[in-house]
């Protein structure tokens, strides 16, 4: 019997940290996904603590992939639209290494929910101009060309009717401004809409907390692209995170 290769990964969301231990061959979990409150304000020190308590209670003594809900770049942080602003400039990878005394690397959030969907989802989503946009806290973008990653997207940010448009149409809006699930698929619509006439993509992979309740809105959804639910479901970013600790 081959033996497993493990990986740890970490998936910050602006509400949520939650981690898990990853089989990489398969994309499966092998330990049970822990879950923190993200800390607020989220400063670096702050979850930077939240850190080291999710790999402690795995007793992971590797390294660590982590998906952030920002830019990222060579784990620098370039954005902080769901986070504290502290962390604009600052080293993620050294203050995450630093604190837990083991090598840390980033990557944007959905970038890593993408890559996870990509090498274990839908066979449609290796091949052609796929999008991965998760629905939770904001609004994620993952650009895949042919499998290969378009990193730090962001299309959440796209102005759309006045503001960026994951004030209107992210999960956390329907909540925010009282909707129905129907009301929140029209939102929803009029967004992939857009992000179809920009880009159009061969598929879009709709990921995140929303995506475990596709049947009470999907349907308000008419675009001409195909679209797919994550297969992961709410689990992708740890996967993709997992997939770049190596």
């Amino acid at each position: 019997m081959t033996t497993p290769q493990l990986a740890f990964g970490i998936d910050i969301g602006g509400s949520g940290m939650k981690a898990a231990t990853v089989d990489l061959s398969t994309g499966e979990l092998v330990t049970e996904r822990y879950r923190i409150d993200t800390p607020q304000p989220a400063t670096p020190e702050a979850m930077a603590a939240v850190v080291v308590d999710l790999v402690r209670h795995d007793e992971w003594t590797g390294t660590v992939g982590c998906a952030f809900p920002a830019v990222v770049r060579n784990g620098i942080v370039g954005s902080a639209a769901n986070i504290d602003e502290s962390w604009l400039d600052v080293d993620a990878d050294k203050v995450f290494t630093e604190a837990l005394g083991q090598d840390v690397h980033m990557i944007n959030d959905a970038d890593a929910a993408g890559l996870a969907e990509v090498r274990f989802g839908p066979e449609a989503a290796r091949k052609g101009v796929v999008m991965m946009l998760t629905f939770g806290t904001g609004i994620g973008s993952g650009l895949f060309v042919d499998g290969v990653l378009v990193p730090n997207t962001e299309l959440g940010h796209l102005e759309l009717d006045g503001p960026d448009a994951e004030k209107r149409a992210a999960a956390s809006a329907r909540k925010r401004d009282d909707l129905s699930w129907a009301e929140w698929g029209k939102r929803v619509h009029r967004y992939l809409e857009h992000v179809e006439a920009l880009f159009s993509p061969d598929l879009f992979i709709i990921g995140g907390g929303a995506s475990k309740r596709t049947e009470k809105w999907l349907d308000q959804v008419d675009i001409s692209t195909e679209i797919a639910v994550a297969s992961m479901a709410n689990n992708a970013g740890i996967v993709g995170a997992a997939l770049i600790a190596p």
